[in-house]
This record gives C-alpha cells, sequence and structure tokens, in this order.
C-alpha cells in the first residue's frame, strides 16, 4: 500500500497527509512548489507540476503508488468563472493526465468533486442524481468526473469523492473557510452579512480525510459523497458557531443572494444523502457544533 497525494500543502491534503502518517500508511505528498506543511516529511515529499505530463508520469512509474488520492483543484468559483480555460486546465486535464498515469500501472485512482454538480433544485442529492452544473467550475468538474465514467478503456479501479464546503485548520492556507470566520468574527461582535437562501452541509476536513482514505482502505469504486451530516441556510450554519461558542449576542445581517453581484451561479440547495458512505466506509461525521472545541484546539496548534 502506498498513497500518492495530489494538493497535499492544501487543507483536505494536510488531513490526509496526518491521517497517514498516524495509521502508518506509506504516501508521497505532492504539490506545485515548497512544501509547506512541517508535519509532512521533506522525504515524502516532491514538487509537482500536473500538467507537466512526463513528469506525472515518471513520478508515477519511478514511486508506483497503489492509489492517487486527486485533491488539487482550482475551486475559487468566481475566478473560475472568469478564467474558464485555466480552470479547465487545472482541474480536467490534470485529472486526465493523473488518471492515464494510474491505468499505466494499474493503480486505484480517486477524484475530489464537489455538490456544484447539481443545479441544487433537488437536494439532498444521492450518488446516482443525474447532474446539472451552473458554472464554469462546476461544469469543469463534471467533465473531470466524465474522463473516469466515460473512459475508452473501460478502467473500472477509481472512485469520485463529492463533497461540500470544506472547514478546517492548517499551515500556510492560501484561503480562509466560512466557520474559521465565524470564530474570529463573531466573539469581537463583528456583523456578519450572510446569506439566507443557500443551504450546504459543510464538512470537516478530518472527517473528509477520513472518507476519502477509507475508500482506498476498503478497496471501494465508484462515486460517494461526503459531507458534514445536516444541511442549513449558510446563515443558520453561522448561528450553530456562535451557539457553540457559548455567545448570548452575535449579529447577523442576512442577504439576497442576488445582492452580491457574484460573477458564477451557484445552487441554492444542496446537501447529500449519506447512506452509501455510512454502509461502506463508516463514514458518520461530526456536526457543526462537535467540531468547534476541535478547530479551537487546532487553531493553537497551527498558530
Amino acid at each position: 500500500m502506498k498513497i500518492l497525494i495530489t494538493g497535499s500543502n492544501g487543507l483536505l491534503g494536510q488531513k490526509i497527509v496526518k491521517r497517514c502518517i498516524r495509521h502508518q500508511i506509506p504516501f508521497i505528498a505532492t504539490s506545485k512548489g515548497s512544501n509547506r506543511n512541517p508535519e509532512c516529511p521533506e522525504s515524502n515529499y516532491i514538487s509537482l507540476d500536473l500538467l507537466q505530463t512526463d513528469e506525472v508520469d515518471q513520478l508515477v512509474a519511478d514511486q508506483k503508488p497503489t492509489a492517487i488520492i486527486h485533491t488539487a483543484a482550482l475551486t475559487n468559483v468566481d475566478y473560475c468563472e472568469m478564467h474558464p480555460e485555466e480552470c479547465h486546465q487545472v482541474n480536467v486535464v490534470s485529472t486526465k493526465v493523473l488518471f492515464d498515469a494510474a491505468k499505466s500501472i494499474g493503480a486505484h485512482f480517486e477524484l475530489l468533486s464537489t455538490d456544484f454538480v447539481f443545479d441544487g433544485e433537488n437536494g439532498p442529492y444521492k450518488e446516482e442524481d443525474p447532474v446539472n452544473p451552473l458554472s464554469v467550475y462546476a461544469q469543469s468538474k463534471v467533465d473531470a468526473e466524465q474522463v473516469l465514467l466515460k473512459d475508452p478503456d473501460n478502467y473500472r479501479d477509481w472512485s469520485i469523492a463529492r463533497t461540500i464546503i470544506v472547514y478546517g485548520t492548517g499551515f500556510g492556507l492560501s484561503r480562509s473557510n466560512m466557520i474559521l470566520w465565524a470564530l474570529e468574527a463573531l466573539p469581537k461582535g463583528e456583523v456578519m452579512k450572510l446569506v439566507d437562501d443557500q443551504f450546504r452541509a459543510p464538512t470537516w476536513a478530518d472527517d473528509l480525510a477520513y472518507g476519502c482514505v477509507e475508500i482506498v482502505l476498503r478497496n471501494q469504486k465508484g462515486v460517494f459523497h461526503l459531507s458534514g451530516p445536516k444541511t442549513r441556510a449558510v446563515n443558520e450554519i453561522v448561528e450553530e458557531v456562535g451557539r457553540a461558542l457559548g455567545l448570548k449576542d452575535f449579529t447577523i445581517e442576512t442577504i439576497s443572494s442576488d445582492t452580491l453581484n457574484q460573477a458564477a451561479k451557484r445552487p441554492p440547495r444542496t446537501g447529500f444523502d449519506l447512506s452509501k458512505a455510512e454502509k461502506l466506509l463508516d463514514y458518520h461525521p461530526m456536526d457543526i457544533r462537535e467540531t468547534i472545541p476541535l478547530l479551537q484546539h487546532d487553531l493553537i496548534h497551527y498558530r
């Protein structure tokens, strides 16, 4: 067993590295540039440009992983909307390059995907529900999934792990997330302006890492939905954070999505049916309030 992780400098990538170290699973961590995770040994890290096919092929041939978990992606939805070609290259072309490399050595290939593949009209969604992307980003993830689903060689040793709003703490992360923003803003009494017409099930990164690794360890294939256990409006998500902090007074101003003038359209209501992951992966994610004490502890550790 050896897992090759792409996007190891990102939040999920760091959590998968942490899980591999804790459970003594051999791994190779890759990201573009230097290793930003001090908990990832340099001996396990290799800088990798996923769009350099020869570089990817050589690394996979040399390391011979039994599984590749592909977390690297361009995920800023509005940026993708304004840079469609870059989005396609990073999210779709890199998937094909890696998938072809995995096929060449008979390795399992796991692709991270998103709730945004759905249009949000009929959530919560099961794995077999039809996709209907509303944005360039969402379309790129559908196209990446299709690389696996419609492989001309009919290679079947693959999985797709779809998720929703991943939150948590890590080293040197380029982007924050809604829950961490709330943890900082609410105790200061800052007013948070949040939409009340988008519904999501935020996913604690440690839970998602568990699910991703379990797919590999349990030799599972196909599409899996891995998210938090409960779908709420965005403003309600942050209210849960406030209650978890024991705050008596905090101010949330609700607004409509239409007032944000975002470049990309978002699905109004997603959320997942987790019954497949519960049954096959023993996946039982924690709800927001349960994770807040763990996040507070982690914030001290990662500073």
